[in-house]
């Protein structure tokens, strides 16, 4: 059986993580991940709602190390943990904040700081994880529907990362600190927040800032070969901020399409180059480009694309199977491609054809409007014996009306993909890394329908 260290690290006294600033060493953190594991309920599944990076670690090293498996939640949210139950009966919660509506077993993160010196005499080693072990299962963010659950074992888990890793040109001789603003059980944060830093020799910050004003203090607080791991929606509301920015090692952003202008906006703004990764919760990653000079995307090596039954399949590498890409690719050669939008994301009305990606681009396109979204409803509209699509958008534009935002789209879009209902809101629930869930929508539309019942409607 093939055994693959938990770390990359070669010198236990060396940064694993920072908290405001100060550094905690891989020895404290190993001793840390090995207490916690002894104190864990006698379990086999751990859901692991830690909100704190560096907590959230110790969780997921101590079920590696101890055999337990990590069951990472798409959000904190009570009814999705309560899902996770149905999915594995002996889960346990480990978290590090109150959940006083959960009815889960919860087993709060203890204070290890009393429990534990950290003596630096003390023989510790960095453990060794079988390959074949089944490390976490992971969870879609429910964006297009039900959370899915997909599987991850750790030798490939690990070579995943080792692939990003090489191709963002890290090295142990020049650790990389890494600050996060989405959380570490999304796929992404997982990767690119956690285990990017134990396998590279390198580090992460323990928080997980939100505010524009607690990035750029985050920043300045850690070295300056820092990689800030983000999303456009994070990066595109750090830029309107207009603060000043720290110059940093790089940048990292993904989940949602990014355009070349806010790259370069934010390559300026932290004088650093910033990279993309292409992935998913269900393969890992698979690709990187320099946005602001590259459309095209560089597969990681081993991994493929095959066209079969009108569909792109991901395989080979560290993905698990074969996996059907929820996108639309063009092929360039084996190594590369570009993106042309997503399956679900076509719309066809009456024979026209548009994608939710462009009607939202002039949607965001429109003076004054902070934020908004196409959504298409379940339900369409009976006409006869055919059915209609009928287009919702939500939008975030303070002092304009629904009236002046449909007359603004009648220019730039045509009449049968312009929204009815448009609904104005005070904000949008994005999740924590920017995206609105499905369900969401369907919450929005259906209080607007109430609203509009009772009278309240602010339909054009």
């Amino acid at each position: 059986m093939t055994q693959l260290a938990l770390l990359a690290h070669k010198d236990l006294d060396a940064p694993i993580a920072y908290r405001r600033g100060r550094p905690i060493s891989v020895r404290r953190f190993l001793a840390d991940a090995r207490a916690l594991a002894q104190a864990l309920p006698t379990t086999d599944h751990v859901i692991n709602a830690c909100a704190d990076r560096y907590r959230f670690a110790v969780g997921f090293a101590a079920c590696l190390i101890s055999g337990r498996i990590s069951l990472l939640p798409p959000s904190h949210m009570a009814s999705l943990l309560e899902q996770l139950q149905a999915f594995a009966a002996d889960a346990v919660v480990l978290a590090d904040t109150k959940h006083r509506d959960l009815r889960l077993p919860i087993f709060p993160f203890p204070n290890l700081g009393e429990a534990i010196a950290a003596d630096k005499d003390a023989h510790i080693e960095i453990p060794e994880i079988p390959a074949e072990q089944l490390a976490t299962w992971v969870f879609t963010s429910g964006s297009t529907g039900r959370p899915q659950a997909h599987r991850k074992h750790w030798g490939l888990l690990r070579k995943n990362v080792a692939n990003e890793a090489r191709a963002l040109g890290f090295t142990r001789e020049d650790p990389v600190t890494l600050v996060g603003t989405v959380p570490p059980q999304h796929m992404y944060g997982f990767e690119s927040t956690l285990l990017l830093a134990w396998l590279s020799g390198g580090s992460f910050d323990a928080s997980r800032p939100f505010y524009p004003a607690d990035i750029a203090e985050t920043l300045t607080q850690c070295p300056a070969n820092s990689m800030l791991v983000t999303t456009p929606f994070h990066l595109e509301k750090l830029l309107e901020a207009n603060l000043r920015l720290p110059k940093i090692g790089s940048l990292l952003c993904a989940t949602a399409p990014l355009s070349a202008g806010l790259a370069r906006r934010a390559e300026a703004a932290f004088r650093a180059p910033l990279f993309e990764i292409y992935g998913s919760t269900e393969t890992g990653q698979l690709a990187t480009r320099r946005t602001s000079r590259k459309t095209a995307w560089t597969l990681f090596p081993e991994v493929r694309l095959q066209a079969r039954d009108g569909q792109i399949w991901a395989e080979g590498g560290h993905v698990e199977g074969a996996v059907p890409l929820g996108d639309l690719v063009e092929q360039l050669d084996e190594c590369r491609f570009r993106l042309k939008g997503r399956n679900t994301d076509r719309v066809n009305i009456a024979g026209k054809r548009t994608s939710l990606a462009w009607l939202n681009q002039q949607l965001l396109a429109l003076p004054g409007v902070k934020d908004g979204c196409f959504y298409v409803p379940e339900q369409t509209e009976q006409t006869g014996e055919s059915s209609v699509i009928r287009l919702t958008a939500f939008v975030v534009a303070p002092g304009l009306s629904a009236e002046h935002l449909m007359a603004a789209l009648r220019q730039r879009i045509e009449p049968l993909f312009l929204p009815r209902p448009l609904i104005l809101l005070d904000d949008l629930p994005r999740n924590a890394v920017g995206k609105l869930l499905r369900v969401e929508c369907e919450a929005l539309l259906a209080q607007h329908e109430r609203d509009r019942d009772k009278g309240h409607g602010r339909l054009p």
